[in-house]
């Protein structure tokens, strides 16, 4: 087959998240499964680092018209790891700092899906299957039924929407439908959800098939708790959603081979390791180091959708244990302040890292021994799946992938690979955590723990052999 797959950013060319690491890793899979599996993105000229950007080779060049506009449309490409990368340009649009978060986000990413489709010609390559993922690209199957099904080459053209994270859809006035979609009346309805134009509500609409990133996380967003609205529209396309839970490349995170870490480890030296690691990190930020005492990491946006109002209800209670904590991440200012002032009363036990540092992070992930992961909701999540990789033993609430992929530990059969809670409830919570502290300190139990974590597969095969069934049946 030949496949397209759509996204707004590809590891390893420009990342902001999960998303960025799916596109760089689930097409290497399918092309190791014979495929022929091509990625295309925009061309972030002020985001991409010039050593990339120096192997960019141009192909040719476009006009998509949006509306009354007339964009010009420039076309790269890149190969890397048997990848073909292609790179949507146009310096209005992209050459901008950032990512997301932009004035006119409704517009860039209206003119980045339909470029993607203008560009097949000039790329020589018309896809079985256009793969689409999130909101920025949720208009690809839009466009496709609109305005490019008459002719030939679009015809046969299967179309697949994966939600990544259902909260961020799109949503803009509906005046847009018309001012830069050039959406015809008839098509309006694709795309209006209540009172705005919706644009994930257009991908799950025009797609043949919608995909989400975990089996769990495709059940839960049927219920208005998760679904920000979207609940009508998936119940009635119910009968094309899948989940399909996301993996890591473990070539990436390995830890005997990252180069990050202070030491490089396997199972089956995972205890002196973790040692080493810890005491060098402890070092680095300046914690005491105590080899016996449990150290809790949490690699994390600061954010509610990742639990941090549990964490703050008994954060003191957790403190007042023999532990230390690491918490590394960014983002809502009351939950940056509040971690800065949970390290002001533990300065010997808790350190807050207010970064995102994908170096410390693997060092985190190598030196800590239980990771917390209490998200409210969790499509997937890729962190609780590193952390296993590196030992560090997670300890998650059972929503979304993390249910999926994290296995409650039992003590009885020596099964499972972390800890886990139900209820979003602080004490649920800390209950969880006061049992893994149990666990570290018999190191029989601890030992499984860890094992069964480490020899885990994460890879995308799997994965990717799903993705294939259901472009197959398409």
């Amino acid at each position: 087959m030949k496949i397209l797959f759509v996204a707004s950013e590809a590891a390893p060319f420009i990342r902001s998240g999960g998303l960025g690491d799916v596109a760089g890793a689930l097409p290497q899979a399918m092309n190791k499964a014979g495929h022929d599996c091509r990625v295309i993105i925009p061309f972030y000229k002020d985001e991409i680092s010039g050593d990339f950007q120096n192997n960019f080779r141009y192909v040719a060049s476009t006009f998509v018209d949006l509306s009354w506009r007339r964009q010009y449309c420039g076309v790269f490409e890149a190969v890397y790891e048997g990848v073909t990368y292609y790179l949507v340009d146009n310096e209005y649009y992209f050459k901008r700092r950032g990512l997301y978060g932009h004035f006119d986000d409704g517009e860039r990413f209206a003119f980045f899906s339909k470029a993607v489709l203008e560009v097949l010609p000039l790329i020589d390559f018309f896809p079985d299957v256009l793969h689409a993922n999130d909101w920025q690209a949720a208009l690809v199957p839009v466009f496709l039924d609109v305005f490019y099904r008459f002719s030939e080459e679009y015809q046969h053209i299967k179309t697949v929407f994966t939600i990544h994270n259902i909260e961020f859809q799109g949503k803009y006035g509906d005046s847009l439908i018309t001012d830069i979609l050039g959406l015809p009346d008839w098509a309006r309805s694709l795309v209006v959800n209540g009172d705005c134009a919706n644009y994930m509500k257009g991908g799950i609409e025009a797609s043949n098939a919608v995909t989400t990133v975990s089996e769990t996380y495709a059940g839960e967003i049927l219920d208005p708790f998760y679904s920000y609205g979207l609940e009508g529209i998936l119940s009635q396309r119910r009968f094309k959603l899948h989940g399909i839970v996301n993996g890591i490349d473990q070539k990436v995170y390995d830890p005997r081979r990252d180069k990050r870490l202070f030491a490089q480890y396997g199972v089956k030296d995972f205890a002196k390791g973790k040692a080493e690691n810890k005491k060098s990190l402890c070092e680095m930020i300046n914690l005491p180091y105590e080899e016996h005492r449990p150290m809790i990491a949490m690699v994390t946006r600061l954010t509610e959708q990742k639990g941090m109002d549990l964490f703050a209800a008994v954060i003191d209670d957790i403190m007042r244990a023999d532990v230390q904590m690491v918490v590394l991440g960014t983002g809502d200012w009351k939950y940056e302040n509040l971690i800065k002032s949970v390290e002001g009363r533990y300065p010997n036990k808790f350190r807050a890292i207010l970064a995102f540092s994908g170096d410390l992070a693997s060092k985190i992930y190598g030196a800590s021994d239980l990771f917390l992961m209490p998200s409210k909701f969790e499509p997937c999540g890729l962190s609780q799946l590193i952390a296993m990789r590196y030992g560090s033993i997670p300890i998650v609430r059972e929503t979304g992938g993390l249910k999926d992929t994290v296995p409650a530990y039992n003590v009885e059969t020596g099964e499972g690979k972390g800890f886990t809670f139900k209820t979003y409830n602080a004490y649920d919570m800390l209950d969880a955590v006061w049992r893994a502290y149990a666990c570290f300190h018999d190191k029989e139990n601890w030992t499984k723990v860890v094992r069964n974590a480490m020899k885990s597969d994460f890879g995308w095969d799997v994965s990717a052999k799903k993705y294939l069934d259901i472009f197959q049946n398409l």
